[in-house]
């Protein structure tokens, strides 16, 4: 779930690619490009195909050229299977070197446009590969999700039918492309496009034999929930507004009470939940005027409440987590303007108001809970991806590796901690043995946790990693990633390496040797 701003950048924008040889590379396809646009694809029509030859490419719209791109065939078309729908999609086929495999690659936020990034990241390592705008237009701030008050088909369609068409759309133009299917499909997506990810395993388990989810927004209508809770947190009223500044109170005082618990003093938590941090501890003094290394009772409230996440006023009952301790130098709503994406899931599906106003609800107020519990009703069967059955995903020999930042500002790390939790319920039953059933799951999907790291990228810890590549050795060579090394790095000069390790191990340092060295730190269970 990112930003329009897209302040957040792509994960696989600026990591380290690490190519692994496909078993059977092909130099060039049987057919020209051309051809394509002769093809005939069921609820498809084609409205772009060319070849684009000379390195570079400038999306629609845009007048900033893509560069560095080896020769490619373009397909773009709109898939149309309902009368609302109007899914705009893209094919990126390379014309020499195809390694036979095929990726989607995923969205942001509420979508709304095709994922050229990430598009030509996948075709600079040899893949073919696919986006989705997700099925409308991207609208700015808090008109995002008007589409969907407007169309209802068109929810359907950004929460799971316009990947899947996609994904069948564009396997039958490698077909026709390369004159064979692609030996081996992956998706690859952070946040909207972690979500979307695991909605393809949950719901259409034969498209992927592998999946990267990462920092994945699943849980959609409790997300929506939680980030709004952060809103009127911090903007209902000025007195609780938490400026840089006051961030930088919290920050420090969480470091300075917790960083040293894991071994190393290093700015980062290696595991937040460890952390006992209470903001009152820099709450300013009775009389004090400056307030420049303390904060208010009234932010200490608003900081409390975020770390907290949502409640439900009733029961008390946890509606998503809060954010991590180590997170604060991040955290959104630093000014009167709201995060936009949870302000337009309420203003276009909760309320269906244009004019609502997000300062009108209070959780407490009978009529404001009552509208999400009904919204959440009717919206959750088709946002959220939370189902933990992935029996069938597994059943085809399908591997998933999801990964989220301890730091991360938007979406709650402890989300994915609880998706995994429920996994590894749902396939160890009523068995007390809670190591077999990670070893169990951990035979088709890992998680890893990593400390330091903010939403989808950036952050103080080691955020740079090849998920995908891991992805491929576990898919296609039967090499399960027990460490995954990340890397931090200031301009471009790497000055520390980290393991990220499966959930629910982490990193613990050895006791001696460099402590920015990933040599010198092994994976352990609850150490």
């Amino acid at each position: 779930m990112r930003s329009p701003a897209r302040i957040i950048a792509s994960i696989v924008a600026g990591l380290p690619v690490i190519f692994i040889a496909a078993t059977h590379a092909q130099t060039s396809p049987p057919v020209t490009c051309a051809s394509l646009a002769e093809q005939r694809l069921p609820d498809t029509r084609l409205t772009a195909v060319e070849a684009i030859t000379g390195g570079s490419f400038t999306p629609p719209g845009s007048s900033n050229a893509i560069a560095n791109l080896p020769p490619f065939c373009r397909v773009a078309g709109v898939i149309e299977p309902t009368s609302e729908s109007h899914i705009v999609f893209e094919t990126w086929l390379p014309q020499q070197n195809w390694n036979g495999r095929f990726a989607g690659v995923g969205n942001g936020g509420w979508a709304g446009n095709v994922s050229y990034g990430a598009l030509a990241e996948q075709i600079r390592r040899g893949y073919a590969a696919a986006s989705t705008d997700t099925g409308h237009e991207g609208q700015p701030a808090t008109n995002s999700a008007r589409f969907a008050f407007e169309h209802p088909e068109q929810l359907v369609d950004f929460a799971y039918r316009a990947h899947h068409e996609t994904a069948s759309k564009a396997k039958a133009l490698v077909r026709a492309f390369y004159g064979k299917p692609p030996e081996r499909s992956y998706w690859v997506g952070c946040s909207s496009g972690g979500y979307e990810g695991l909605m393809e395993a949950q719901r259409f388990p034969a498209d992927y034999d592998g999946i990267v989810a990462g920092a994945p927004a699943n849980n959609w209508t409790r997300l929506m929930a939680g980030d709004f809770d952060g809103i009127l947190a911090v903007l209902k009223d000025s007195a609780s507004n938490l400026p840089a500044s006051a961030l930088g109170v919290l920050y420090r005082a969480v470091l300075a009470q917790c960083d040293a618990a894991d071994g190393v003093v290093d700015g980062v938590l290696d595991d937040p939940r460890r952390c006992r941090f209470d903001p009152a501890t820099v709450q300013c003094a009775a009389g004090d005027q400056t307030r420049a290394a303390c904060l208010t009772p009234a932010q200490v409230d608003a900081a409390r409440r975020v770390y907290r996440g949502a409640k439900d006023p009733t029961s008390g009952a946890q509606l998503y987590p809060g954010l991590a301790p180590g997170s604060e130098p991040f955290w959104p709503n630093r000014d009167a303007t709201p995060f936009p994406i949870p302000i337009a899931h309420y203003k276009w599906l909760v309320f269906g108001d244009p004019n609502w106003d997000w300062r009108t609800f209070r959780w407490e107020d009978p009529a404001s809970y009552q509208a999400h519990v009904k919204a959440e009703s009717r919206l959750a069967p088709i946002l959220n991806a939370t189902d933990p059955n992935l029996r069938a995903f597994r059943e085809r020999g399908g591997k998933l590796l999801q990964y989220h930042g301890w730091s991360d500002q938007l979406i709650a790390a402890q989300n994915s901690v609880d998706y995994y939790e429920s996994v590894l319920s749902f396939f160890g039953g009523a068995s007390p043995d809670r190591s077999a059933a990670v070893r169990d799951v951990q035979g088709f999907y890992r998680l890893f946790m990593a400390p330091g790291m903010a939403h989808c990228s950036g952050g103080p810890g080691p955020n740079a990693f090849d998920m995908q590549a891991a992805l491929e050795q576990w898919v296609e060579r039967g090499i399960a990633p027990d460490t995954i090394v990340a890397t931090h790095s200031i301009n471009g000069v790497i000055d520390r390496s980290r393991p990220l390790c499966p959930y629910p191990a982490v990193a613990v340092y050895k006791g001696k040797g460099d402590t920015n060295d990933a040599a010198n730190f092994a994976c352990r269970v609850n150490p």
